[in-house]
């Protein structure tokens, strides 16, 4: 399918948008995923038309059959992605086509529709575009969520011939507590998040659905986040429930597990590594095993562990819990590294630093 392909997008404003004071008030303390911007795109998808019906919309409830297949057979993609106001007051995205291209990836792996990555980054500034006024200043940004399922309405164990692609936003501060300078993690030695051959490395609901329950067990735990380990030996880290771990060892090197398939490869992931290397940082890409960083915790040789995300960011990791007892990374709060990387990574993305990269996108 051509890449460059462009959709005539109908816009309707919503009636009734919320007031300037409203959204001042919302943006002012959001909560992650609670509170939703007034517009949302979307895009139809059959085999007879191919990408038809694109809409900038009032944001509102889908009516969906009972019957439809997304209920039935899960076949359902999403991205996670932010825009950023600069001080200036210009709103940008973090490299939008790296969404894209990973969007694609997931539909192929799921049998879905080919959307091109023209038309995603078409439809997300266009949500931008619309509900500017959302985006907050300061510390805060706009989340926002392109997602496709399966709309045909069928009963029978094959890919739909029917898609929605959707795209709604919502204004968000950090993703962890307020003030937390590092999360508890549980290491699920009983719960896998994916396997060779799997879906791990396609970003669909189903394996945040399948991780859920040793998300409950990491929370009753008394932790922030599951850690997953593999799941043929359960000895090798892969990543944790919703985003990629990074090991700062006593040689100042960075480690992080490699990309086999049952990782999710993050855009924040791919971006450290980069940022990383051009700081003189080593970055290996190898294997880890968690017997060896219970050990290596314990003889300095890490020094900080942090996870990244879209959502997240950058967090360090403190104190680590599993079903033999628990240990301290370093001193148990962010350290030198993981906050150098942070400052550097959250500067390029909200413009305090020069982006040498090319990654920053600014919304018309």
């Amino acid at each position: 399918m051509n890449t460059d392909t462009q959709l005539q997008f109908v816009t309707t404003t919503h009636p009734t948008r919320t007031s300037p004071e409203q959204i001042a008030a919302s943006i002012a303390t959001p909560m992650f995923g609670r509170v939703f911007t007034d517009h949302m795109v979307t895009i139809r998808w059959t085999d007879a038309l191919g990408w038809h019906d694109a809409k900038v919309e009032a944001r509102r409830p889908f009516q969906i059959d009972p019957a439809c297949a997304v209920l039935h057979y899960a076949q359902e993609i999403f991205e996670g992605m932010k825009a950023y106001r600069g001080e200036d007051g210009a709103i940008s995205l973090f490299r939008p086509l790296e969404n894209a291209r990973r969007f694609r990836a997931s539909a192929a792996r799921m049998s879905m529709a080919d959307l091109p990555e023209a038309v995603f980054l078409q439809a997300v500034e266009a949500l931008v575009a619309i509900d500017r006024d959302w985006v907050p200043g300061g510390n805060g940004s706009l989340y926002l969520r392109p997602f496709m399922f399966a709309s045909e309405n069928f009963l029978g164990v094959r890919a739909s011939s029917e898609y929605v692609f959707c795209v709604i936003a919502c204004p968000v501060g950090p993703y962890f507590k307020a003030g937390k300078t590092a999360v508890n993690v549980w290491v699920s030695d009983q719960y896998t998040r994916a396997a060779p051959g799997g879906t791990g490395a396609a970003k669909c609901g189903g394996n945040y659905a399948a991780s859920l329950i040793a998300q409950t067990e990491a929370s009753e735990k008394g932790c922030d986040q599951v850690v997953f380990l593999d799941a043929a030996e359960h000895r090798w880290i892969e990543e944790l429930g919703g985003m990629n771990v990074f090991f700062v060892m006593d040689d100042g090197s960075l480690l992080t597990p490699p990309l086999s398939g049952t990782i999710l490869p993050g855009i924040t992931r791919a971006s450290i590594i980069e940022l990383a290397k051009r700081e003189g940082i080593a970055v290996r890409e190898t294997p880890y095993a968690f017997d060896t960083w219970r050990t290596d915790a314990a003889s300095g040789r890490v020094k900080e562990v942090f996870a990244c995300g879209t959502a997240a960011v950058v967090t360090a990791i403190g104190q680590v819990r599993h079903a033999d007892g628990e240990f301290t990374i370093g001193h148990g709060d962010e350290g030198e590294v993981t906050r150098h990387i942070r400052t550097l990574l959250t500067g390029i993305q909200r413009g305090k630093i020069a982006d040498p990269f090319g990654w920053v996108h600014r919304v018309k």
